[in-house]
């Protein structure tokens, strides 16, 4: 099975095709340039230095949320022009289980988080066992004491991976909740990772078509809180 995968979640790029675990060619960006600029260039570039077509890719995986609204919303809009013409099976990855797994050769319990402003993480826990992953929390938006009580109720070393494991390698430290970062090279989310929980999804059986592809943002967007706020504030009046 050969997938073609996205990763936008973040301030970095990042396309690969891999065929089973096995990494046939990966393109990663962390210059700062704009996604929507780079995505679908890096996407191309990538089947043909690889000598591969978008014809040969059975499944196209997307890191689908959660993570920066814009990136996330590229990503997921460039999957979908992707895989519409030839009606492909798309797989809607989990951005932090995507990253987990590029540490699951570490036995240990995982904690991918990523900083969603606002005094909040979006974090999940995982356990590696042998190169398995075993999920310990859900996908979710959360004050770092409240993740900091999960991870010491655990009573385990936390590795951490994600644009928000210094914020949260600070709050553990301060906690007395033992954890460690893991190597920069493995900090930023990738295409491979999104690859991988893709695998995983197709053998569970839960791949969907184009038009049922849709982000997991996990809270509001800015600009919807405060519409909400300023309904909230017109019915005070």
């Amino acid at each position: 099975m050969k997938i073609l995968a996205l990763e936008t979640s973040s301030v970095t790029a990042s396309v690969a095709v891999t065929e089973g675990e096995r990494l046939l060619a990966q393109s990663f960006r962390n210059s700062g340039l704009t996604h929507s600029a780079t995505l679908m260039p890096m996407a191309a570039s990538l089947l043909e230095q690889a000598g591969l077509s978008l014809a040969e890719m059975d499944v196209i995986a997307v890191a689908a949320g959660p993570g920066s609204f814009t990136g996330v919303r590229i990503g997921v809009a460039a999957a979908k022009g992707l895989a519409w013409p030839g009606d492909k099976p798309c797989a809607a990855c989990s951005t932090l289980e995507s990253m987990a797994w590029q540490c699951a050769h570490v036995d240990g319990e995982i904690c991918a988080v990523m900083d969603a402003r606002r005094s909040q993480v979006y974090s999940a826990r995982f356990l590696a066992r042998d190169g398995v992953l075993t999920r310990l929390s859900p996908d979710q938006a959360i004050g770092l004491e409240q993740l900091c009580a999960q991870a010491e109720a655990s009573g385990e070393e936390q590795l951490l991976v994600g644009d928000g494991a210094a914020l949260c390698g600070q709050a553990f430290q301060a906690a007395g909740v033992p954890a460690r970062t893991m190597p920069p090279h493995l900090v930023y989310p990738t295409a491979w990772g999104v690859a991988r929980a893709a695998l995983r999804l197709a053998q569970a059986g839960e791949l969907v078509s184009p038009t049922r592809l849709t982000p997991e943002y996990h809270r509001l967007s800015q600009a919807e809180r405060e519409r909400l706020e300023k309904t909230k504030g017109r019915k005070g009046e």
